[in-house]
């Protein structure tokens, strides 16, 4: 990754407005985010992308939006009330908590350095709960989500009735999640409060045998050639026989090389008929589908892929991340985000703000919202500006000058190389819009 490191991630997110520490003025909440400007556009790009290439593109997947609060008897059919768990130990010394898979119980501990000083490891349920009603009671006891796929599987047969769907088919879904982790570290990587991106794929049993490598082909192709990825930042990780769930057949990871490391980011997930069977079991309701065209009836095996949006939105800054240094000792920082998933494609900048020019750029950047996520910028000199835009990985700048009023053309830079060109405003979009489709990471 080069001279990327979390820090200097962490404070370009701070001074350029992407991401903020959440309650900052009251001394911040560890593990909790506020996206800004810039951050919350480049999140939903991302989403607004997977979106398309997995509802809009696909015949045979549908989409899903339910509920952050269900049914508690949903967490006890997934094995989330008595499963969900992460080993805690606290030092008796500084009263630090830590998770006991984590470090070494032998060793002083790495905040105060006294040994022997650790409790007896306890499990912790990652689940946060709350209450329903007026009564504050066990019985009125129920959970914010820790994933968003069993929401997919309680409403499997509401969408087989509802909808025209056939198996093999999907159902997608965004939305957030919530996990109370013990410890919280590496920036947004991992968090309380995060969003996932998740399709779940139902097809005939034996058939997954066929999907599983699709999806995982799939998943792939999708973070290097939509979303532009540096191939070598990406490698697949199987889960070993210690690693896999007792229910799946096989379970891979898409690995990406973050700054502190090698960390999952998506999962690709076989995971049988485990989860509409316990459902089938706790809930008491038929979870079959019957096959219109053989009069078959069987559950479905389910092949999932689960995606962090949040994580998505970390590894899209550390890969696009760059301090290059310029001729004549200058340096510069900036991030190449794919033009699809920037959160300004065009700048629009005046040249200087007086005999008119403001104003003629400034209407130009009125016009270009039409197609594209504009930013107009008149302050300061026009190379600082620039490297103001390279900052936030806008792809794009169009600088109007004294030339602009006589022949109504304008000067259109490239973020990447930063070479220019002289553009003829009416060919200024279709220019923008050609660049791109046929944008390559330089």
């Amino acid at each position: 990754m080069g001279n990327v490191t979390m820090d200097k991630i962490v404070s370009l997110c701070k001074r350029r407005g992407f991401i903020f520490q959440s309650s900052e003025i009251y001394g911040g909440l560890n593990g909790a985010y506020d996206y800004g400007p810039m951050g919350v556009q480049l999140k939903n790009n991302i989403r607004d992308m997977w979106w398309k290439e997995m509802t809009q593109l696909h015949d045979s997947i549908v989409g899903l939006d339910a509920s952050i609060l269900m049914h508690p008897r949903v967490w006890e059919a997934s094995g989330h009330v008595s499963n969900f768990t992460d080993p805690m130990v606290d030092c008796k010394q500084c009263k630090s908590r830590f998770r006991a898979d984590q470090i070494d119980l032998n060793a002083p501990c790495p905040v105060c350095g006294t040994r022997g000083s650790f409790t007896t490891p306890r499990n912790f349920n990652l689940m946060f709960a709350t209450h329903i009603g007026a009564d504050v009671d066990a019985a009125s006891t129920i959970y914010l989500r820790p994933e968003t796929a069993q929401g997919i599987y309680v409403d499997f047969k509401n969408v087989v009735s509802s909808s025209r769907v056939k198996i093999p088919f999907g159902i997608a879904q965004v939305g957030k999640s919530f996990r109370n982790e013990i410890t919280t570290k590496n920036f947004i990587f991992r968090s309380c409060e995060f969003e996932q991106m998740e399709m779940q794929f139902f097809c005939k049993p034996g058939t997954d045998e066929k999907w599983f490598p699709y999806w995982r082909e799939q998943r792939m192709k999708f973070y290097v050639e939509k979303l532009g990825i540096v191939a070598d930042h990406l490698r697949w990780h199987q889960h070993g026989p210690d690693e896999l769930a007792f229910y799946a057949k096989d379970a891979y990871d898409i690995q990406f090389l973050f700054p502190m490391g090698w960390q999952e980011l998506e999962g690709v997930h076989s995971r049988t008929d485990y989860d509409l069977t316990q459902h089938q079991k706790f809930s008491g309701k038929d979870q079959t589908y019957l096959d219109p065209e053989t009069n078959e009836r069987y559950i479905p095996y389910v092949v999932e892929t689960s995606a962090g949006l949040t994580r998505n939105v970390l590894m899209a800054m550390s890969d696009a991340y760059e301090e290059q240094e310029l001729e004549g000792g200058d340096t510069r920082t900036v991030l190449h985000f794919h033009p699809e998933i920037a959160p300004v494609t065009v700048a629009v900048l005046p040249l200087v703000k007086k005999d008119g020019l403001a104003e003629f750029a400034n209407k130009l950047e009125h016009e270009l919202r039409e197609d594209f996520a504009t930013d107009y910028d008149q302050s300061g000199a026009i190379g600082r500006r620039y490297r103001r835009q390279d900052e936030v990985g806008t792809p794009y700048c169009v600088t109007v000058d004294y030339d602009t009023l006589q022949d109504n053309t304008v000067t259109l830079r490239f973020r990447d190389s930063m070479e220019q060109e002289r553009v003829a405003i009416p060919e200024l979009a279709n220019r923008i819009k050609k660049a791109t489709k046929e944008y390559k990471r330089v």
